[in-house]
């Protein structure tokens, strides 16, 4: 081991299969890292980011070399069929004419201009004279981040982490090694610039590290995993620490019997086509049997959809309305459209696949979402209020939607700046996750030698329990 300049003990942050790894030491080092980032002033984590925006635009031939590399052995395995052409693309770092750079650079720029999420304020009672209650935002402490394919996820997280304050271990897939291998340098040494420990950031690789760091609950925190359902449900059964994430992505939209059917054939193209392999992209089609009978699901709905490409699994009901109209009815000639099976209410398409089933109101197809949804992003489309806040209210989703597509469903598109990931857990932490969910709090009591056994003698203090406003100069106090 070594010491680094903020004089935390540092192990091999980059670890390679197949030497022997410690993971018990990494991920000790990865929690005196948190510590010592729990402490850092908000100026030094933001120049640590802008550090990280300085080292990435320094070293971009040398990163686009790397991704070159990995992306030309990734076309070999998609010929062989071993790589699928969608996790093909994600490996792309650089995107067209460096679109995909620019933004990574740019999404670095836009956390250095988020908030500071820790050391607020977010309740203070007056216990007593002299006796005060500050409830305060603190880091989480050491994430362990899963993910498969995009290599940029290496610096989103890393910047969500350093503003934060939290420590992070990174675990990617093998098919971005390489560019994985070349942004974690530039992180660490931004870190370092600033005088910041290098293991704040840390990168694993090897098959073995995943199990061997989900058994370390003494020093990791929690676990998000971005990726397959698969994986999300493996490292859920695998491990005692905390799991923040969602296994599927099964999407719906409601067509309301009380709605624009020109904007709920947007909606419902957007929802699928926009990005069929995203975990916010719809997989279900809920029509209202009066929008069936009433012919704006055969005449206007479902053509918008197989104009985009969109091959429908449909039930009895939306399969007979397409047989009546000579252009759906060609669609089910050549394949696009197919009845559904009951599987298909469960399936997670990831690509320009819907399944399509009438329900009779909005009662049907919150009960429709409730057996077969993921708890992830429902939307609604109707003209009537009423109809819509009880949809609202009683969707069990982390995100409810009504008259907009289901792919608003992301950190950047809500204002948080890049996202960790999206959770469907009932915890301090739901939906899209950003800064906020990565921060948990603290109670602080501030007093003047008080004891309890003053209070609890008879004749004794009394509580006041008085709040105490949260001003400017209260959050300053917290600040630093």
């Amino acid at each position: 081991m070594s010491t680094n300049a903020a004089g935390s003990a540092t192990t091999a942050t980059t670890a390679t299969a197949p030497a022997a790894v410690d993971y018990t030491a990494l991920a000790r080092s990865a929690r005196a890292a948190g510590r010592a980032m729990q402490t850092a002033s908000l100026a030094t984590r933001n120049a640590a980011l802008t550090a990280l925006k300085q080292h990435l635009a320094t070293h971009r031939d040398e990163i686009a070399r790397a991704n070159a590399a990995n992306l030309a052995e990734a076309r070999t395995m998609v010929a062989s069929g071993s790589l699928s052409e969608s996790t093909f693309k994600r490996l792309d770092l650089m995107g067209d004419k460096d679109a995909k750079w620019h933004a990574l650079l740019e999404g670095v720029d836009d956390v250095v201009g988020l908030p500071d999420p820790t050391n607020k304020v977010t309740l203070a009672t007056k216990l007593d004279d002299g006796l005060e209650l500050y409830r305060v935002t603190c880091p989480i402490g050491v994430l362990l981040i899963i993910f498969e394919a995009r290599p940029e996820v290496v610096v989103q997280i890393s910047a969500l982490a350093i503003k934060s304050g939290n420590a992070v271990i990174l675990k990617g897939g093998k098919e971005a090694s390489a560019t994985l291998r070349a942004l974690h340098a530039q992180v660490q040494a931004a870190l370092a610039s600033v005088n910041l420990p290098r293991d704040a950031v840390t990168l694993i690789e090897g098959r073995d590290a995943v199990q061997a760091l989900l058994d370390q609950d003494k020093y990791i925190d929690v676990v998000i995993p971005r990726g397959s359902a698969s994986l999300v449900r493996h490292i859920k059964d695998s491990t005692r620490i905390p799991v923040l994430g969602h296994a599927d992505g099964l999407c719906s939209v409601y067509i309301d019997a009380e709605s624009d059917v020109d904007m709920a054939a947007r909606i419902a193209v957007d929802s699928k086509t926009n990005y069929p392999a995203a975990c916010n992209a719809a997989e279900t089609l809920l029509v209202n049997e009066k929008v069936v009978k009433s012919g704006g699901w055969a005449k206007v709905i479902a053509p918008a959809l197989l104009s985009a490409g969109v091959t429908l699994k449909c039930d009895e009901a939306t399969l007979a309305a397409l047989r009546t109209n000579d252009a759906t009815a060609a669609a089910i000639t050549r394949g696009q459209v197919v009845p559904a099976t009951p599987a298909d209410f469960d399936t997670e398409f990831l690509s320009l696949t819907i399944a399509v089933r009438v329900v009779t109101d909005v009662h049907a197809a919150m009960a429709h979402i409730h057996e077969h949804g993921s708890g992830h992003t429902e939307a609604i489309v109707t003209s009537n209020a009423e109809t819509a806040e009880t949809f609202l209210r009683g969707v069990d989703a982390a995100g409810a939607y009504w008259n907009a597509s289901t792919r608003f469903a992301d950190g950047f598109r809500y204002g948080f700046g890049a996202e960790i990931g999206v959770s469907t857990n009932k915890t301090h932490a739901r939906g899209p996750v950003g800064l906020e969910g990565l921060v948990i709090y603290k109670y602080r009591v501030v007093g003047k030698g008080q004891t309890v056994a003053e209070y609890a003698a008879p004749g004794g203090r009394k509580y006041l329990h008085e709040p105490i406003a949260v001003t400017e100069a209260v959050q300053k106090r917290f600040s630093h």
